[in-house]
């Protein structure tokens, strides 16, 4: 995460405030100064490299570091070089770990794609997230459960054929950025990070410190007007300096000059000086952390409580509901006490009609110090459960909103607060699209705290199903694919072999629809222990269903009717005819591929029947096309022939004109075999007549491959 907001698509200026990584749009503080930085950058674009100097040409995107301490204005200045490269006007962030998308023009038209690669908590983002992020901004998704190589190799396939400008934004060491370089030296990376970035070849660094006087002085102007740094200029300087021209420092103090108008820029200056240092910070961190103290200190109790409780947020990113959890207050009042904090430079916001608000990352470190400081661990723990439970609470109201007016879960949404409820499906996808990097966070906090995993499992299983809902499994696959590991790893914390199973069935069948079978099949097994340690009937016969069909697609039909027969042993054992039937159709197809007739028959045979006790008749036209299938297959046309027109009579009795055209070109083909085309050509007429003139016979063979 970065350290302090800026606007860079006004006029060039400030230099820095730090423009977010985050979803939150910068602040209207302007960009400032750095030009002399931004000379060298530019030059350092240019300059040959070593490769081109040994005489060989490069094979991979130039490396520039912007190194410096946070709140120096590292990000933004790495945005404004961004923005002046791509020719856009702003190349701010999108999204927590995400940022811009593709720029019509300039150096690198393909786009400044952005991404954040250190969380608010101070740890490092994953290489698999990062690498996720940046294929979203690309417009492609990664499968779900792919490992960090695999989604590092698709980033560098797909730079590999674009112009674009990467920008790696507060990068915690080399091992972070290596492996999202590309291979393509049209391609511009440009890294910010505290030190260098020891081990990448070639990195070009620049290293900034504090901002010059006038650019200092320009940015306290921008927020506090410039009459009163106009009546005392030379303490405006000396006030900066005081800041250490550090840009998140004089955020700080101009907003807290913003807020008390009466205050000369005289006074804050000596509020700031006759502030004690911290003497087990560097030097450098000293001018901030004034700052934030001056801010901090000044604030009324309550509030000084709502913005240590931040550091609890997820991802950094917070809206009125959760400082209103997280501290006990009511919505208007948490909404009305952040929006104060974004005066005084203490948070960033999206403005929006659903605001959320930001973190600075500079900020986060001490928010936490303060928070283990003042509150008492339980205090801690009960505002983390009650931001949680709220958050539960959105979630299920999200996922309701779907739902039919008169349904249960509609009527336990009306009796909700109307603060929680969402007017229609629309609003509810808005939010979610908006909150889902803080849930997701959210979800992995929550677990990983240990003390809280009857929270967590609601709040995952509640995220699952409005994502499912909202997104739908397919396109949230990806997400749910993390969730599910999430689910297993309470699971086995807590030794709850039923959710250990239902999680391992979830996960093997994302690795099942991503081509990952025999990792499917590993995950399919292990469910099927657990199913079997908490005697749940229903996980173990899905999970030796699951191991059948993925032999199956492995082409190995042996096992595969193996594990559908212990599948079938089982159901049968229990009575439950729906899946009889369905086993038997299962056992009917692999001994049909397998060219085992016989068995393919009489499975088939028995699926009908155990349909026809249902009283689903299409399922019945369906098993007994199967066994025309087979008889055919067999050599057998004329009793294929016989089953055919059976299952055409079913299939007629269950108005189903499909699945009926299907059959009646079935039964043209089996008459063309017998040497009777004139009776073929009265089927595929009647095929035609069903699916009326402009079905094609595309369109039938598809029908008759479903069925």
């Amino acid at each position: 995460m970065t350290d302090q907001a800026v606007d860079t698509s006004g006029p060039a200026g400030a230099a820095g405030t730090e423009e977010p990584s985050g979803t939150v749009p910068p602040q209207i503080f302007g960009f400032f100064g750095r030009e002399r930085e931004l000379k060298e950058l530019r030059a350092d674009i240019e300059r040959a490299g070593l490769d081109t100097l040994a005489g060989r040409g490069s094979v991979r995107a130039r490396v520039l570091l912007i190194a410096g301490r946070p709140g120096a204005g590292r990000s933004a200045l790495a945005a404004e070089l961004a923005r002046r490269l791509a020719g856009s006007p702003s190349a701010s962030g999108s999204g927590t770990g995400s940022g811009s998308g593709p720029a019509p023009s300039g150096d690198y038209p393909d786009g400044v794609l952005r991404v954040g690669l250190t969380d608010p908590d101070g740890h490092r983002v994953p290489t698999e997230r990062t690498a996720r992020d940046i294929l979203d901004l690309l417009g492609m998704t990664g499968p779900p459960g792919a490992d960090e190589d695999e989604l590092s190799e698709m980033v560098r396939e797909a730079l590999a054929v674009r112009r674009v400008l990467l920008l790696l934004d507060d990068a915690v060491d080399a091992e972070q950025v290596d492996p999202l370089l590309p291979d393509n030296p049209d391609c511009l990376v440009v890294a910010t990070a505290t030190g260098p970035l020891t081990g990448i070849p070639g990195v070009r660094p620049c290293t900034i410190g504090g901002l010059d006087a006038g650019s200092a002085v320009q940015l306290l102007g921008r927020m506090i007007g410039q009459v009163r740094i106009t009546v005392d200029p030379r303490t405006a300087e000396t006030l900066a300096e005081e800041c250490g021209g550090q840009p998140a420092a004089l955020v700080l103090v101009g907003g807290w000059l913003a807020a008390h108008p009466y205050a000369s820029v005289a006074d804050v200056t000596k509020q700031v000086r006759e502030l004690p240092d911290d003497v087990e910070r560097s030097t450098g961190a000293r001018p901030l952390a004034r700052a934030f103290r001056l801010v901090y200190e000044s604030l009324p109790q309550a509030a000084a409580r709502i913005l240590r409780l931040l550091a609890l947020a997820p991802a950094g990113l917070a809206d009125a509901h959760t400082a209103s959890a997280l501290a006990g207050c009511s919505v208007s009042a948490a909404q009305s006490t952040l929006d104060d904090f974004v005066g005084l430079g203490l948070l960033r916001t999206n403005g929006a009609a659903l605001p959320q608000y930001e973190v600075p990352g500079c900020l986060a470190p001490m928010l936490r110090a303060l928070l283990e400081e003042r509150d008492r661990p339980a205090e801690i723990q009960l505002a983390r459960a009650r931001m949680l439970e709220r958050t539960v609470r959105q979630l299920q109201s999200c996922r309701a909103v779907t739902d039919p007016e008169d349904s249960p879960s509609q009527r336990k949404l009306a009796g909700l607060p109307r603060s929680l409820r969402f007017s229609h499906t629309e609003s509810a996808a808005a939010w979610l699209r908006m909150r889902q990097p803080a849930l997701l966070a959210s979800a992995r906090i929550a677990v990983e705290d240990g003390e809280l995993d009857t929270l967590a499992r609601r709040l995952v299983a509640a995220l699952v199903r409005a994502l499912a809902v909202h997104r739908g499994t397919e396109e949230a696959a990806p997400e749910l694919y993390g969730l599910h590991r999430l689910v297993l790893d309470v699971a086995e914390r807590r030794d709850l072999p039923r959710e250990k199973a239902a999680a391992l069935l979830n996960l093997a069948d994302l690795d099942a629809r991503t081509g990952r079978t025999q990792d499917a099949i590993t995950r399919y097994r292990a469910a099927l222990d657990a199913g079997r340690e908490a005697k749940d009937l229903y996980a173990t016969g899905r999970a030796m269903e699951s191991v059948g069909g993925a032999y199956a697609e492995l082409g190995d039909y042996h096992r595969a009717s193996d594990w559908y027969g212990r599948a079938l042993a089982q159901r049968l054992s229990q009575g439950e005819r729906a899946d009889e039937a369905r086993l038997y159709g299962r056992l009917g197809a692999v001994h049909t591929y397998a060219g085992r007739y016989g068995e393919a028959l009489r499975n088939w045979r028995a699926a009908a029947a155990g349909h026809r006790r249902l009283g689903d008749v299409p399922a019945q036209a369906r098993a007994l096309s199967e066994a025309a299938r087979v008889q055919e297959y067999a050599g057998r046309p004329q009793e294929s022939l016989h089953t055919c027109r059976e299952a055409v009579e079913l299939a007629r009795q269950a108005q189903d004109v499909r699945l009926q055209a299907a059959l009646q070109l079935r039964l043209a083909d089996t008459l063309d075999r017998l040497g009777d085309p004139a009776a073929a050509g009265l089927h595929r007429g009647a095929a035609d007549r069903l699916l009326g003139e402009e079905g094609s016979a595309y369109e039938i063979r598809s029908a008759s491959a479903e069925s």
